[in-house]
């Protein structure tokens, strides 16, 4: 894992970089890239929610939205950086902000026997059954409080 991954906030400069990342997974594909609007990246990163990504020597790598409504919009890492503890890294940063909110609970769906379902369950995520558009839908409870 790289030792100093760096977060920061995304801006507009960044939505064709973003998608770039979101185009080149392997799982998770878009059957219509077009699904996802320049105005879609806009109003998650502002409206909506925010969004993290991390650069490598000024490349996008990977991206994380989080909506304020406690869900997860997109959790992305370009294939040939897979690896790196970077999906991890935006992965915590993201729901630090969303329990910063107040929620109780939070919501993502994703593809059915993915490597991306694994990843979320090995990050305390309960699976709680398909959509009816097919996608696993899970949920994330705040770690308790030990005294």
């Amino acid at each position: 894992m790289n030792q100093s991954i760096q977060i920061r906030e995304a801006t507009a400069k960044d939505i064709y970089a973003m998608h770039k990342v979101r185009l080149a997974v392997r799982e998770n594909t878009l059957s219509r890239p077009d699904r996802i609007t320049e105005q879609d990246y806009l109003d998650a990163q502002d409206k909506l929610g925010k969004t993290w990504l991390i650069e490598i020597e000024q490349q996008v790598v990977a991206f994380a939205t989080g909506y304020r409504d406690g869900s997860i919009w997109a959790l992305f890492v370009d294939p040939d950086h897979e690896g790196q503890g970077y999906a991890r890294a935006l992965h915590q940063h993201m729901i630090s902000w969303l329990w910063s909110l107040g929620h109780q609970r939070l919501t993502l769906t994703t593809e059915p026997n993915t490597r991306a379902e694994g990843f979320y369950l090995a990050q305390g995520w309960q699976a709680k059954g398909l959509t009816s558009e097919g996608e696993m839908r899970f949920e994330l409870q705040p770690a308790p409080v030990s005294n």
